[in-house]
C-alpha cells in the first residue's frame, strides 16, 4: 500500500475521519432498511424479495468492511500524529539548554517527568481523538434518525427521547465530577510509584529505603480500591439510567402510533407493512438512543480527558516558566548560629559576565536550590593555564561550585565571569557511554557531520585513542562504525581513558574533573594531565590523589563548615590525601 498517506497534516485527518463517520452513518441506515426488508422477505415467504436483499446485503459487505478499517486507520493515525507532535514540542522545551535537570534538582512541583512526557501523553492522545469519534459520530447519528423517525412515527417520539437521555446525561456528568481528581491523582501515584523504581535500580539504595516502594505501592493500591468501587458504583448507575431505563423509554416512545388505532399514518396498513414500519422505527430509535446514550458516557472519557489536561497542561506551565528562569522550590528556614545578620537568598539575584580565559567568583554566596548555605561569601579568580586542585570533606561544596559553573544552579549574588557553556568540560567518575558506535563515544555530544566540519579526521581520533591506550580497542572492534553496549564492554578505567579521549577532541578552555582518573594507573594519567598542559586545556580537578598535586599551580579546599582557602600550592605547601 502506498504510505503517501502517512504525509496528511492532522487536518486532512480529521476530514478524512469525518467523511468516513458520514460513510459509516449511511451504511448503518442502510443496514437498517435492508435488515428490515430481509426479515420481511421471510416472514411472508416472498423468495424474491428476500433474495434480491441478501445479495445486496452480500455485495455491499466488502465496501463496509473498507469504510470500518478506514475509520480505524484515520484514528490511529490521528493518535500517532498527536502523540508525535505534542511530544516533539514537549521534548523541545524538557532539552533545551539545562531544563531536564532544573526541573529535577531546581523545581518540585514535577516529580515524576518521565511518566508525564510518556505514558500521559499517550493517554491524553488517545483520550482526545477517542472523544473526537465517540461525539462526532453519536451527534451524526441523532441527526440522521431524527430526521428518519420524524417521518415515520412523528417528531413527539424522537423529542421524548432526546429529553430523557438529556436529563439523565445532565445527571450522570454531575455524578461523575470526582473522577477527573481521581484520575490525576492515579497518574501521580503510578509516577511516584515509576520514579521510586528507577531510583532504586540506578543509585542501589540502602536496604532500608528499599522499602520506600512499597509505602508508595500501598497509598497507590488504597487509592485504586477506591477508584475501583467508584466505578462500580458509577457502571451500576450508568447501566440502569443510559441504557436499560433508555430502552423502556424506547418501547413506550415507538409502540405509540402502533398502538393508536386511528392514528392515520397506519389506517391501511397491512401486517407486513407494519412489521417492517415497526422494525424500522424501532432500530431507528434505539440507534438514535445508543448514539446518544454514547454522548452522555462520553462524559466519563472527559472527565478522564480533564485529569489528563491538567496534568499535562501543568508539565507545560512549568517547562515554560523553567526556560525563562524562574523555578519553585521549598527552601529551609535560614538559621545563623554564629551571627544575628541574616543572607537574604534570591534565586538568580547573581550577574553571570561571558568573558574567555577566565573564571572569576567575586562575593558569590554558595547555595543550595532549597536555601543551605555552604558559603557565604566565594572570591576567587582563575586565568587560563593556572590548574586548580579543588579539594574538601563530602558535603563541603566541591560539587555545589561545578554546578553554579556550569550554570545548572542559580546564583544568589555577586558575579561570575566564565567563557560560554561550550567552552567548559566535565568529566565525571563514571563517565556516560552514549548509545551508538565507537567514533560515537569519543566524538559525544558531536554528531559525525559536526566531526567532518571541525576537520577532524578518523586518524587523529585513533591519536587520541593511543593517548591514553586505548588504541587496542580500535584494532579489536576493526572499525570506528561498530556498535556495541559500551556501558558493559568497557571496564570502569576504560571508561575514564574513553572520557579523557572524549576531552582531547574537544579541546575546551576550562575542564572539570571529578575523581575521573581514580581506576587509570598513574603513568597514564601523569601523561594526560601533561598533554591537557600542552593543548591549552586549564584543569580543576577533584581528586585525593597526591600524586596530582605536582600537576596544578593552586588549591582550592573547603572545610565544609562555611569556610575555605584559596591560596598557590608551594614547597611549604601541606600535601593531603592518598
Amino acid at each position: 500500500m502506498d504510505n503517501s498517506y502517512r504525509k496528511l497534516k492532522p487536518t486532512g485527518y480529521l476530514i478524512f475521519i469525518a467523511s468516513m463517520l458520514v460513510a459509516r452513518t449511511y451504511c448503518d441506515v442502510w443496514m437498517i432498511q435492508n435488515g428490515t426488508m430481509i426479515e420481511s422477505g421471510i416472514i411472508s415467504r416472498d423468495i424474491s424479495l428476500f433474495k434480491r436483499h441478501f445479495y445486496s446485503y452480500i455485495s455491499v459487505i466488502p465496501g463496509i468492511a473498507l469504510v470500518n478499517n478506514f475509520l480505524k486507520l484515520g484514528l490511529n493515525e490521528l493518535k500517532l500524529r498527536f502523540r508525535e507532535r505534542l511530544t516533539k514540542n514537549l521534548y523541545d522545551q524538557y532539552l533545551q539548554g539545562f531544563t531536564y535537570y532544573k526541573m529535577g534538582n531546581l523545581d518540585n512541583r514535577i516529580a515524576n517527568p518521565d511518566q508525564l512526557l510518556t505514558q500521559d501523553v499517550e493517554k491524553f492522545c488517545n483520550s482526545v481523538v477517542d472523544l473526537y469519534s465517540n461525539l462526532s459520530k453519536p451527534l451524526l447519528d441523532i441527526g440522521l434518525y431524527i430526521f428518519k423517525l420524524t417521518s415515520a412515527i412523528g417528531a413527539q417520539g424522537p423529542g421524548i427521547m432526546m429529553a430523557y437521555l438529556l436529563i439523565s446525561g445532565l445527571f450522570l456528568t454531575r455524578l461523575r465530577r470526582p473522577i477527573g481528581k481521581m484520575t490525576v491523582t492515579e497518574q501521580r501515584y503510578e509516577g511516584e510509584y515509576r520514579f521510586v523504581n528507577s531510583r532504586l535500580i540506578t543509585n542501589r539504595l540502602a536496604h532500608q529505603q528499599q522499602l520506600k516502594p512499597f509505602t508508595v505501592t500501598s497509598h497507590c493500591v488504597d487509592h485504586l480500591h477506591n477508584f475501583i468501587f467508584f466505578r462500580f458504583s458509577m457502571g451500576f448507575v450508568d447501566s440502569i439510567i443510559a441504557k436499560y431505563v433508555a430502552t423502556v423509554v424506547g418501547y413506550l416512545v415507538v409502540s405509540r402510533p402502533f398502538l393508536n388505532q386511528s392514528d392515520p399514518r397506519h389506517l391501511h396498513s397491512s401486517h407486513s407493512e407494519l412489521l417492517e414500519d415497526y422494525y424500522q422505527s424501532g432500530r431507528m430509535l434505539l440507534r438514535m438512543s445508543q448514539a446518544l446514550g454514547r454522548i452522555v458516557l462520553a462524559g466519563r472519557e472527559m472527565t478522564r480527558l480533564a485529569g489528563f489536561t491538567a496534568r499535562i497542561t501543568e508539565l507545560i506551565k512549568v517547562l515554560k516558566e523553567l526556560n525563562a528562569g524562574k523555578y519553585e522550590r521549598t527552601m529551609v528556614s535560614q538559621q545563623e548560629k554564629d551571627t544575628a545578620e541574616k543572607l537574604v537568598l534570591v534565586p538568580g539575584s547573581g550577574q553571570i559576565i561571558k568573558k574567555d580565559n577566565i573564571i572569576k567568583f567575586e562575593h558569590t554566596p554558595l547555595a543550595t536550590p532549597n536555601g543551605d548555605i555552604l558559603i557565604r561569601d566565594l572570591t576567587f579568580e582563575v586565568r587560563s593555564g593556572t590548574n586548580v586542585l579543588v579539594c574538601g570533606p563530602n558535603g563541603c561544596g566541591k560539587s555545589s561550585l561545578f554546578r553554579a559553573l556550569g550554570e545548572l544552579w542559580p546564583l544568589f549574588g555577586g558575579h561570575l565571569t566564565k567563557p560560554e557553556r561550550g567552552k567548559l568540560f566535565y568529566v565525571p567518575q563514571r563517565p556516560y557511554m552514549t548509545l551508538g558506535s565507537l567514533r560515537d563515544q569519543v566524538i559525544y555530544p558531536d554528531t559525525y557531520d559536526e566531526q567532518r566540519r571541525k576537520g577532524i579526521s578518523d586518524q587523529v581520533l585513533k591519536e587520541y585513542l593511543d593517548n591514553v591506550q586505548l588504541g587496542h580497542i580500535l584494532d579489536r572492534e576493526g572499525s570506528w562504525d561498530s556498535v556495541q553496549d559500551w556501558m558493559d564492554v568497557l571496564s570502569g578505567g576504560e571508561k575514564q581513558r574513553m572520557a579523557m579521549a572524549r576531552l582531547f577532541y574537544h579541546k575546551p578552555q576550562f575542564a572539570i574533573l571529578d575523581e575521573c582518573t581514580s581506576a587509570v594507573s598513574v603513568d597514564v594519567e601523569d601523561y594526560i594531565y601533561s598533554h591537557c598542559k600542552t593543548v591549552g586545556i586549564t584543569l580543576f580537578t577533584v581528586s585525593h590523589r597526591k600524586s596530582l598535586w605536582k600537576h596544578h599551580k593552586y588549591y582550592l579546599h573547603m572545610d565544609g563548615r562555611g569556610n575555605y582557602e584559596f591560596k598557590p600550592i608551594t614547597e611549604e605547601t601541606v600535601e593531603f590525601g592518598s
